[in-house]
């Protein structure tokens, strides 16, 4: 089996060799690149080409929430996994925008670290209770955008779409609807190409914000 490829963007030095040496020791996963900021984060993504990035939502110079935005601009198809702590509420919120897709809190244990990044590598989207809570008090907090754009969603793309708000991983989409993982990524696809996005995570904040599902 493949292992997962991960790159890890965090400027506290001992937490990031503690993570090199995890995601390195563990079976299933390698490290392609540990930095400590994001001043290069285009030019490390492009050269370590993971699967999965692992990234501080504070750093110096430029933040995760920035950084976001720029990697995923250049490299749609990586998945991006948020590190945070409590009080990030907004920060939270504009990394979702910015399309990264899951998050954990900074003291997550190590095989929880492990089967977050592997979640979101396989098309989930990891979020502990506490800060699932806090992004839908957000979202409930935030305005519905009126918008006249008509997005000719199908019957099946409006279902595959609600599974994904409710933070179903591909496997389970094509469990739940009786079809296969490549019919569900075609659905999505379609989904995305629709919406103007380029990530489940910004899919699912216009589906909220518009009321799609």
């Amino acid at each position: 089996m493949k292992n997962i490829r991960v790159t890890i963007f965090e400027d506290n030095r001992t937490l990031r060799e503690g993570l090199v040496q995890l995601v390195d020791g563990s079976e299933g996963f390698s490290c392609s690149g540990a930095f400590p900021n994001c001043l290069n984060a285009l030019k490390n993504t492009g050269e370590t080409s993971p699967d999965v990035i692992l990234m501080d939502i504070e750093m110096p110079g430029i933040s995760g929430v920035e950084a976001v935005k720029i990697v995923k601009e250049k490299f749609p198809e990586v998945k991006i996994l948020m590190e945070t702590i409590f009080d990030d509420n907004d920060k939270i919120f504009h990394s979702i925008c910015n399309g990264a897709e899951g998050y954990i809190l900074k003291n997550t244990p190590p095989l929880q670290i492990l089967a977050s990044i592997r979640e979101i590598y396989e098309g989930g989207a990891p979020m502990t209770p506490s800060i699932a809570s806090k992004v839908l008090k957000m979202f409930k907090n935030k305005p519905i955008e009126k918008t006249s754009e008509e997005f000719n969603l199908t019957e099946r793309e409006k279902e595959i779409l609600k599974c994904l708000v409710d933070g179903m991983s591909y496997k389970i989409i094509a469990d739940t609807c009786f079809i296969s993982i490549d019919t569900v990524s075609g659905h999505i696809k379609n989904i995305y190409k629709k919406l103007h996005v380029h990530s489940k995570s910004e899919a699912v904040v216009k589906a909220i914000k518009r009321r799609l599902v």
